[in-house]
Parts: structure tokens; C-alpha cells; sequence
């Protein structure tokens, strides 16, 4: 068996980042950027008010906080307008919040602060404020020419508004990955059609398209591949001629009688594995090189369908996230508490326990351990949202600190 720290750095270090690619501003949430990203413009472009209310000169109202002044309104002004004189000392101009400062005017007050009269001619304001009260500053958010995001940024939804709020259209970045899964058997069924002897239905495929498409990855399902050596083999060169990396289910494990390891050894550069963990102890990676000449990564998942998922979690969804230019790659870890103790036998792997956990009063993670850890009992799994890494030993007591891999959406 080989330590996981290997078996994840081997991977990683053939999994390289796709090239980047010029894609429209609202097609790339998620991405990471390869160019650094400047303000074309300045944000806001104009001085504008922070409130509905009206622009005044301050020294005019300093002392309504104690004696109410009254002021002359000369205009009203709406987001979108603007109003092209100058405010003198004794006027006002009702505006409203967004719309561009009069000249002449130094402060804006709330309208909550005021009472209009003479049908709106006149203003009585009850408060003070002083000179740029309520006045945004052109700029004051985002100066043209400025660095907004560098390369290797992240795009979430408040970046995408930043940048559309300068006129960025659109962007260099890592681009998702085009991934395609295919499982392997005769005994599979996914067609919805009745169980023949010793079938079963595919779960593994459903299982990674999903896990893929939450990774951030653009997934071909490519159905369920008959235990045909010719039949697999196109597949695979196909899905490699169309793909950035392939990942499949199934034939994996020592002594299987199955076509995956005598196909994948044929027509790729692979190395099989038996990490010291468990679930998830056979693992193979690869590269098949594709008519254009690019090595395409292929993942060989486990047919069990826990082992099919944390080795996906551990190997295969980190080294993918790389591939799109993506340095955080790892789920988050948290030193938690087991509620309960965990019995396990000393077998040189580290076990990763699917559990099931929150943060609770004392500002700790607590999870209870399910009891259904076969590595082909995937339904409880599906109420978990952590993996206990569960360290070479006897076990642990209740009470004591565990490294739980918290499985987030």
C-alpha cells in the first residue's frame, strides 16, 4: 500500500491547468481568472446623493439643528437626470438617492429631516450637517485604472457585479473542465428495465455526474459500457478526442476480471494502486494521449459505490480542480469532537468514516459515526456531511478530537 499524500501529489502533479480561454462576463461564475482585471471606468462615474432628500450648501443650515431654517427649492432631481445650474446660498434642490450633485450644493439631507411647503417651493430643514454629508464622491468606490481582481481570482456573484459595473464584457479564464464518466459492466443496469440474474442498477455514474457538475465541471454521461474490450476502447479514445479528462467506475481492484485494466493498459499510461485507506484502497490514474496529441488524465474509480465517492472526494476532485486553475482544491478541515467512541482494528490505513455533524454550543464540530461503513452501503451516506479520518489504531473514545473532511455543496 502507498501513503494517500503520495498517491494525491503523483496525481496532482500530472493534472496541469487547462488554458484559459475569452469568455462573456456572465458565463463565468466560479472561474478563475488568468489576467489581472483593471477598472475601465470609475465607479460611480459622477458625484451623486446617498439619499432621497436635498442638496444644500452646509453653511447655510449650521445652526437648524436649534432654530429651523427655511430654503428656497429651485429644482427637483431624479436618478437619471441632472440639473444643469448652480445651487446659491439660501436654495436647495430636492433630489434623489443616485442622482448626480447639483454644483453649488456640499451636502445632502434626509428628507425624514424636512417639511416641504409651498407646494414644494419652499423647505424647512431641522437639522445640521456638515460639508460632503450623504454625498458620494465620484470614484469613491472604484478608481479607473485601479486592479480589481488579479489573476487567479475566484469570480462569485459580487465580483460579476463589479465588473459589469466598470463595462468589463468579458474576461480571460480557466474555463470549466469537460469531463466525461463512464461506468463498465455486464451486470449494470440503468434503463429502468426489469433485473436479469445477478444484475444490479448503475448507481456510481449518477453518483459522479452529479459530484462532477458540483465541482464545477461541464459532465458527458456516457452511459454504461459493456465488458467488451473493443467496445471500451473506442469509447475511451472518443471521450479523450472530446474531453479535458475522463473518469471511470468499475475494474479497478486487484484480480478483477474485467476489461478496464486490459484496455486502459493498452492504450494509456497508467499506474494502479492500493492506497493505505479505506474505503477507497484501489485507485488507478493515467494519462491517454488523444489524436490531437494532449495526455488526458483518466480517473479509475472503485465499482463500490462508497469507494467509488471518497476516492472521488480525495483523488480525483482535488487534482480536477487544479486542472481549472483553482490553488484552494481540498474540502475544509475541522478538528471535531466524536460523540461517540469509534472502534476500529490496527490494519496500516487510515479509515474515513462518513458522519454525520454541526457546530454546536461550545463552538465545536460534533458528529455521530453511521452505522452502516460498508464500502457498498451507500444509502446513509447520503444523510452525511463529513469524512472522519479515523488514524491507524484501536480506535477512538467518545469525546475525542477527530479530523472530520466536511463535505459542503
Amino acid at each position: 500500500m502507498i501513503p494517500l499524500d503520495e498517491a494525491r501529489s503523483f496525481v496532482r502533479q500530472a493534472c496541469r491547468p487547462i488554458a484559459s480561454v475569452s469568455l462573456p462576463l456572465r458565463a463565468s461564475i466560479g472561474l478563475v481568472t488568468s489576467t489581472d482585471l483593471l477598472a475601465q471606468e470609475s465607479v460611480p462615474p459622477f458625484a451623486n446623493s446617498a439619499v432621497d432628500g436635498y442638496a444644500v450648501i452646509a453653511a447655510d443650515i449650521a445652526a437648524a439643528s436649534t432654530t429651523a431654517v427655511e430654503l428656497e427649492v429651485i429644482a427637483t432631481v431624479a436618478a437619471g437626470a441632472r440639473f444643469d445650474g448652480v445651487v446659491a446660498s439660501g436654495q436647495a434642490v430636492r433630489i434623489m438617492t443616485g442622482a448626480p450633485f447639483p454644483d453649488g450644493a456640499d451636502a445632502s439631507v434626509m428628507v425624514e429631516e424636512t417639511e416641504s411647503r409651498d407646494g414644494g417651493a419652499r423647505v424647512v430643514i431641522s437639522t445640521s450637517v456638515s460639508a460632503g454629508t450623504a454625498v458620494r464622491a465620484a470614484g469613491s468606490d472604484i478608481v479607473e485604472g485601479a486592479l480589481l481582481f488579479p489573476a487567479g481570482t475566484v469570480l462569485n456573484a459580487m465580483a460579476l457585479g463589479v465588473l459589469a459595473s466598470v463595462n468589463i464584457r468579458t474576461i480571460e479564464a480557466i474555463p470549466r473542465l469537460r469531463v466525461a464518466v463512464v461506468s463498465t459492466g455486464d451486470e449494470l443496469i440503468d434503463d429502468g428495465g426489469p433485473l436479469g440474474p445477478g444484475q444490479i442498477r448503475e448507481s456510481n455514474k449518477a453518483m459522479l455526474v452529479a459530484a462532477l457538475g458540483q465541482a464545477g465541471c461541464d459532465v458527458s454521461d456516457l452511459g454504461v459500457v459493456r465488458d467488451d474490450e473493443h467496445a471500451l476502447e473506442a469509447v475511451l479514445r472518443a471521450a479523450a478526442d472530446d474531453h479535458d479528462a475522463i473518469v471511470t467506475s468499475g475494474g479497478v481492484s486487484m484480480g478483477d476480471f474485467d476489461p478496464v485494466k486490459a484496455v486502459l493498459s493498452r492504450i494509456a499510461e497508467m499506474r494502479w494502486m492500493q492506497i493505505a485507506i479505506k474505503p477507497a484502497k484501489p485507485f488507478a490514474f493515467g494519462l491517454l494521449t488523444n489524436n490531437a496529441g494532449a495526455a488526458i488524465p483518466i480517473f479509475g474509480l472503485p465499482g463500490n459505490p462508497v469507494s467509488s465517492f471518497v476516492s472521488f472526494e480525495l483523488l480525483a476532485r482535488p487534482a480536477l480542480r487544479s486542472m481549472m486553475g483553482h490553488t484552494n482544491v481540498d474540502r475544509t478541515v475541522v478538528a471535531a469532537i466524536s460523540d461517540d467512541p469509534i472502534k476500529r482494528r490496527r490494519d496500516g490505513k487510515t479509515h474515513f468514516d462518513r458522519v454525520d455533524g454541526a457546530f454546536e454550543a461550545d463552538g465545536r464540530w460534533h458528529f455521530r459515526r453511521g452505522a452502516s461503513q460498508g464500502s457498498h452501503q451507500l444509502s446513509w451516506s447520503a444523510s452525511a456531511n463529513g469524512l472522519a479520518m479515523v488514524p491507524d489504531g484501536e480506535g477512538v473514545s467518545g469525546g475525542d478530537s477527530v479530523d472530520v473532511m466536511l463535505l459542503e455543496l
